[in-house]
């Protein structure tokens, strides 16, 4: 017997896009949807389980249901010349109407009941757009955080001289 054609509809259907900078976690979803009027069981594996967090990376999707799915890269020093390898399989299978025990339904399946769906990782860096509006952002915050932290010095500065005023004051007076 060949192997089933996948049943849920999944978005993206062939890549899963990461948009850097890759400093910080990177988080991309992917929907599973079952168009079907039976449950299916899903997981979600990887060919680089350190470099990723997939929540749910499994569990049961009902008849005509929607999950969402978390794609988390982890931070990671990026290389535009280093061409991603990493890729991704949705794996389905109907579930039994008495299913309880996802394990025990997963281990008793045969590989003939999976249904699989591959994706592969797509790293993008910023655009130039991008940059220039983040650039836009911080620069007015920049320049407001300058106009606050000058306006806020002649205030300081009759702090401190109250203080030295104060200090010497005390030192003649006693």
């Amino acid at each position: 017997m060949s192997k089933l054609e996948q049943i849920i509809v999944i978005e993206p259907p062939y890549d899963l896009k990461f948009k850097g900078p890759f400093t910080d976690v990177v988080t991309t979803n992917l929907k599973l949807k079952n168009p079907s009027d039976r449950k299916v069981c899903f997981k979600v594996k990887t060919t680089a389980p350190r470099r990723y967090c997939v929540r749910p990376n499994s569990g049961m999707i009902e008849s005509g249901a929607t999950v969402t799915v978390s794609v988390m890269l982890q931070p990671f020093d990026y290389d535009p010349n280093e061409k991603s390898k990493h890729k991704f399989m949705v794996q389905t299978i109907f579930a039994p109407s008495t299913a309880t025990d996802m394990d025990a339904v997963w281990k008793d399946a045969t590989p003939d009941d999976f249904m699989d769906s591959k994706l592969r990782c797509v790293f993008e860096l910023p655009t130039d757009n991008d940059k220039m509006v983040d650039n836009i952002v911080s620069s007015s915050g920049a320049t407001m955080s300058k106009q606050h932290s000058s306006s806020s010095l002649p205030s300081l500065l009759v702090v401190i001289a109250a203080i030295f005023i104060g200090f010497f004051l005390g030192k003649f007076v006693l």
